[in-house]
């Protein structure tokens, strides 16, 4: 065993048990927000190190998913100086996403930090609220209608892998999907051709590394001090990967000046005579006219959004293609409106055309609540809060939101593990409460890019199903997650194609 390996399992321990025991004492026997904290359900605990326990991924998100249905509606997770108040009804939910005092992330998106600064995802205060104020026109209906050519000409070319592969017995869809959002977002809302960069394969790469190495952090407490996390090796792969990462959008940003902001670019339109722009060209029209954005800032947001405009849209229609694949009726209805509303398969998708996709959309709903592309997000509350449930959450805590909880929890769904579209229908969604089905957050910050995202799944939808059957290979309930940014499969996501005729 190696001194360094010998430094990262036991010294950080040594030091935090020593120092905690003291003062975790003293805080909990006299502070009133700690009163608060300790009156919280707790799964099983141990002194000092409380809920903490050394997993692999897999078995965080499964040990989660065990605690969310036991504790429901509201528990806490403690180790050492940390803990998190955790929520998973959506009456509760209500209480922290509809308030904009507890707007700002938790301690755990300061992880982040080192590779999306504190962009539009991870800032919070008055620099959240001038980042949004200038992207939220990136998404305007206006820019999403000239997207669709680029969705429509991409997918031409997701076809084209599949069926250079169909006469395999399945297709792990993972890396062809992920090549196609990610190309998405590079000409959309970028303006660049990613798939001729030849290092976008080790973009994705690092991307999971980053993932991977923050729930190893995570889970270890003693690793939440910048200084202790520094001297370990994870934290070296960080820095590589971060490194990767930041060449990668630093290389885009000079790619994109170079043509010179809205020229021939499709981003550049007039709508009701004011000039829109998509992303990054509004970010840098932006820096020229004097706004309060900077090159490092620009960048920020070009990391945040090359991850969130890929990453997650990716996951989504993966999911959904193996949930289709399992449902053979649902998915030759949704072939059935693609063919009545657009036409023979020669025949691209309009804007329009896809707004008509009701029960495509109502589908993907549904994968959506049962796949949710961010399974979990985290606030600190900026006030006093009590919960429904009649528990009191202090100022200044951290809460963890279990979105795939929520989703599938018996409390709010009927039968929540069957797929059934008709659940989105609108008199179903009028009976459920409005903070039941989070898969794009929900209040001031829920997230800027859903409708890009939706449209983007429907356009990927219509070319596969017109040129393919999907049959199962793998089944819902055979699916295995780890924790990560997004719900990652811990093996392939398979599938088999097969070509119609």
């Amino acid at each position: 065993m190696s001194v360094m390996l010998v430094y990262e399992m036991f010294i950080p321990f040594v030091i935090f048990i020593t120092i905690c025991f003291y003062f975790l004492e003293r805080r909990w026997k006299t502070s009133k927000h700690w009163q608060y904290i300790k009156n919280l359900p707790c799964p099983k605990a141990y002194p000092i190190i409380g809920t903490a326990r050394l997993e692999d991924s897999v078995g965080l998100f499964k040990r989660d998913r065990i605690r969310a249905k036991e504790f429901y509606p509201i528990y806490k997770l403690w180790s050492f100086h940390v803990y998190f108040v955790c929520l998973v009804s959506p009456e509760d939910i209500e209480l922290v996403l509809n308030n904009v005092q507890h707007n700002t992330k938790s301690d755990i998106y300061n992880f982040l930090h080192g590779w999306l600064g504190t962009g539009l995802l991870t800032s919070s205060g008055s620099k959240w609220h001038k980042r949004r104020k200038i992207l939220t026109p990136a998404f305007h209906f206006s820019i999403l209608q000239q997207f669709i050519d680029i969705f429509n000409q991409e997918t031409e070319n997701l076809v084209r892998v599949f069926e250079d592969n169909c006469h395999e017995s399945y297709i792990d869809v993972v890396k062809p999907i992920t090549d196609f959002t990610l190309y998405s977002i590079g000409e959309t809302s970028l303006g660049v051709k990613l798939n001729e960069y030849p290092s976008s394969d080790t973009y994705k790469k690092a991307v999971y590394e980053y993932g991977h190495n923050l729930t190893y952090r995570i889970v270890r407490p003693w690793f939440y001090t910048d200084f202790v996390y520094s001297f370990t090796t994870k934290s070296k792969s960080d820095r590589a990967a971060i490194k990767v990462l930041h060449e990668f959008s630093t290389k885009v940003i000079k790619e994109r000046k170079k043509v010179g902001v809205a020229s021939e670019h499709i981003s550049s339109i007039s709508y009701s005579g004011k000039k829109r722009l998509a992303m990054l060209d509004l970010m840098l029209t932006a820096k020229n006219e004097g706004a309060d954005i900077d090159d490092e800032g620009i960048r920020e947001e070009v990391d945040t959004f090359m991850f969130e405009g890929h990453d997650t849209t990716s996951m989504a229609i993966c999911y959904t293609l193996m949930a289709l694949a399992n449902e053979p009726e649902i998915q030759d209805e949704i072939r059935r409106e693609i063919h009545e509303i657009i036409g023979d398969s020669s025949k691209k998708p309009t804007f329009s055309n896809l707004g008509e996709l009701k029960f495509t959309e109502r589908c993907i709903k549904e994968c959506l609540r049962l796949y949710p592309s961010v399974p979990f997000i985290s606030r600190l509350s900026g006030e006093e809060i009590q919960t429904h449930s009649g528990y009191t959450i202090p100022k200044g805590a951290n809460i963890n939101i279990y979105i795939f909880d929520l989703h599938r929890s018996t409390h709010i769904w009927e039968n929540p593990e069957k797929f059934d579209p008709d659940r989105f229908l609108p008199e179903n969604v009028s009976k459920r409460h409005p903070f039941a089905y989070l898969p794009f957050s929900a209040g001031p910050r829920n997230c800027i890019g859903q409708r890009f995202a939706i449209l983007e799944i429907k356009a990927a939808l219509c070319g596969i199903l017109r040129k393919f059957k999907l049959e199962a290979v793998d089944a819902p309930e055979d699916m295995v997650f780890k924790s990560d940014l997004v719900l990652r499969p811990a093996g392939e996501i398979r599938v088999k194609f097969v070509p119609r005729k």
